[in-house]
């Protein structure tokens, strides 16, 4: 596509120095002629500039992204987006007190469009962009939130990046403190019992309403999987048979952990 573009643009510049010398050159070329020039000029000239919109960028094809998709490039960083992944909800269940119970990744390519003129969202600059979602879901007692938030800090203290929240984060010390009892909702004694910890584009855990008193708010379940379609598209549930629901009457409660979304390849026009 690179090289059309430029072989349009090389004959565009032919034209315009064509016209450029037909109108700067004699004084005594006549109006006539001239006007049989705009008239031979302009064909190519409309022909040039429907080449040149079209060398810019057109949308993918779709065999064009299945075979970007499946392309070894493309395999290698979606096993090792999809590996680091799982070291980490593998830290989680090993290190925190929470129990694993399901796991759900969503892994989607999907091609580049045409050229957006007016309003632009960089999906022209891409021939294909694939990207990967990853939650994991746990089991863990109510009765036990401090401790279990405790825990989860403690681990983080131990492990680092893999979990994110440990005693330094004071807002996590906070909920702790919440769960024991020690101080009320730092927002305010009408406001939702803290249910979240955020790492801002690292992680976030989640986890269900457990104070009485309150409406509960729950972790809902995962949205049901797209079509499996790999390389293009694929949706994995760990177990298949198993809902947030199941994990919810075993254990009593859920918590969740939620990765950002992760483009992992790109190839750009």
């Amino acid at each position: 596509m690179v090289t059309t573009f430029w072989i349009v643009t090389l004959v565009l510049a032919a034209l315009l120095a064509t016209v450029a010398a037909t109108w700067l050159g004699s004084p005594a070329r006549s109006r006539q002629q001239r006007s049989w020039i705009r008239r031979v000029i302009g064909l190519p000239f409309t022909v040039v500039l429907v080449l040149v919109l079209a060398a810019c960028g057109r949308a993918t094809s779709e065999k064009i992204v299945r075979k970007l998709a499946g392309s070894p490039e493309a395999l290698k960083a979606r096993q090792e987006a999809e590996l680091a992944a799982r070291d980490i909800i593998a830290a989680w269940g090993a290190e925190t007190p929470l129990t694993l119970g399901l796991v759900v990744l969503e892994d989607v390519c999907v091609g580049g469009s045409a050229p957006e003129w007016l309003f632009p969202t960089g999906a022209d600059r891409y021939k294909i962009k694939c990207s990967m979602s990853v939650a994991a879901y746990f089991g863990a007692d109510p009765r036990r939130m401090a401790d279990t938030i405790d825990g989860v800090l403690s681990a983080g203290d131990r492990t680092g990046p893999p979990i994110p929240f440990n005693h330094e984060f004071h807002y996590a010390r906070t909920v702790v403190d919440y769960y024991r009892g020690k101080t009320g909702n730092s927002e305010g004694p009408r406001t939702w019992e803290h249910m979240q910890l955020s790492r801002g584009m690292t992680l976030t855990l989640s986890w269900d309403q457990v104070r009485s008193g309150h409406t509960g708010r729950l972790i809902e379940e995962p949205r049901p999987c797209s079509p499996h379609e790999p390389p293009v598209r694929r949706c994995l549930r760990e177990p298949a048979s198993t809902s947030v629901a199941d994990l919810r009457r075993e254990y009593g409660m859920v918590f969740k952990i939620t990765m950002p979304v992760r483009n992992y390849f790109t190839v750009w026009k």
